[in-house]
């Protein structure tokens, strides 16, 4: 961000130095390179530059986000009007010509020719009169003898050209320059609110769907947890000796929940390491009736995934699929190629569930934050056929 401002600030020192530059330039193609340099100690200079440069901020950071941005646009369309009367009082423009106009009579005066070249029907210094006298020429008229008539004014053309420029009684240039550093500045001011604007949306979505997925993780860890526990509690119950291999299997899985769980992305060697130690610690409640094939196939290191975005499709697996009365097969598969990571699972459904079973949320949570995390990046189906429920993710990796 501290980058983006000092790229701004240089900006608007550039632009202001080329908008500064305009009248020297203006006078140098007309020829007037030996008062660019004294141009510079001219106040109607300096009244020009600034004038503009204070429109053009006092617009872009008051009266736009004071009065136009808050909908106070009577307010401010008087402001405006305020202001185009202030410009129309001083005339910059205008008055940068006077002085300019002011040096050029100053250098005339001091350098003109003879008067002749002025009036030449008059002779020149030294030239003597057709008849030897000093009188009226003929056709003329003179107040007195040796007396010469009035010198003829200017005609508009010429030194006079300034002088008429300076009594127009409107300076259309100053004017035009107002509108545009007035419609420069509101355009730019609004672009950048507009820019503003949309960040924030976008940090709000953002924060929201943050927000969203807490929520989500916040649901399915109590899920998990509690149905581990319920293992655990069978093991002790029945005084197994495998109950202390459940605790480590379950202080692994705790760990990988309570460290990984706050990162969007994780190893997938963590989330298989974390999906076997769970099936170590199921084979050892299900006992013999129940078979599992689990496979993995591909190179799982250096591949991330969304923290236990799998283990809920296991868990419904186990939850499910497992009878102490018949023998089934559950398949779990996990497949890692260049593009994609594929997951597949599926078990038989047993329709009688003990009684202080719940049906869980797992499933829709899951949906939700595939949703959020890989948005027209991953396929799930879901499917039950022969009284077989399926579960397919692929999940895209490019």
């Amino acid at each position: 961000m501290s980058r983006f401002k000092a790229f701004s600030v240089i900006i608007h020192i550039a632009g202001w130095l080329l908008f500064m530059a305009f009248p020297l330039l203006f006078l140098n193609n007309r020829g007037q390179n030996d008062i660019t340099w004294s141009l510079l100690q001219k106040h109607s200079y300096w009244l020009f530059c600034y004038t503009y440069i204070f429109l053009f901020y006092s617009n872009a950071y008051f009266f736009i986000p004071q009065f136009f941005l808050k909908r106070k646009y009577v307010l401010y369309s008087v402001i405006v009007l305020l202001l185009f009367g202030a410009v129309y009082y001083l005339q910059p423009f205008d008055k940068l010509l006077h002085s300019i106009g002011n040096r050029e009579r100053g250098f005339y005066r001091n350098n003109r020719p003879p008067f002749e070249s002025f009036a030449p029907g008059y002779p020149g210094p030294g030239t003597p009169p057709p008849d030897g006298k000093m009188g009226p020429r003929a056709g003329s008229q003179a107040d007195g003898p040796g007396q010469f008539p009035p010198p003829t004014p200017f005609n508009g053309q010429g030194l006079g050209k300034h002088r008429l420029l300076h009594l127009r009684p409107m300076d259309s240039i100053s004017l035009f320059i107002f509108m545009m550093i007035m419609a420069l500045s509101t355009a730019i001011r609004i672009i950048q609110q507009w820019r503003l604007t949309e960040r924030r949306a976008i940090q709000a979505e953002a924060d929201k769907t943050t927000a969203e997925l807490s929520f989500l993780k916040a649901q399915i860890n109590p899920h998990f947890l509690f149905n581990t526990l319920n293992n655990i509690y069978t093991l002790a119950v029945i005084k197994d000796d495998h109950a202390a291999d459940s605790i480590m299997k379950l202080s692994n899985i705790m760990r990988y929940v309570t460290d990984d769980i706050v990162a969007d992305q994780v190893p997938l060697q963590n989330e298989v390491d974390c999906i076997s130690d769970y099936i170590e610690l199921q084979r050892l409640r299900i006992g013999s009736n129940t078979r599992v094939n689990f496979i993995v196939t591909g190179d799982v290191e250096n591949k991330k995934i969304a923290p236990l975005v799998l283990m809920t499709f296991i868990e419904n697996v186990f939850k499910y699929g497992v009878s102490k009365h018949e023998k089934t097969t559950i398949d779990i598969k996990i497949g890692v190629s260049d593009t994609d990571i594929s997951f597949f699972c599926r078990n038989h459904i047993f329709v009688h569930r003990e009684a202080n079973q719940r049906g869980g949320i797992g499933i829709r949570n899951t949906q939700l934050r595939l949703n959020h995390l890989y948005p027209d990046k991953h396929l799930l189906n879901i499917w039950n056929e022969d009284n077989e429920y399926s579960v397919q993710l692929i999940i895209n990796q490019i």
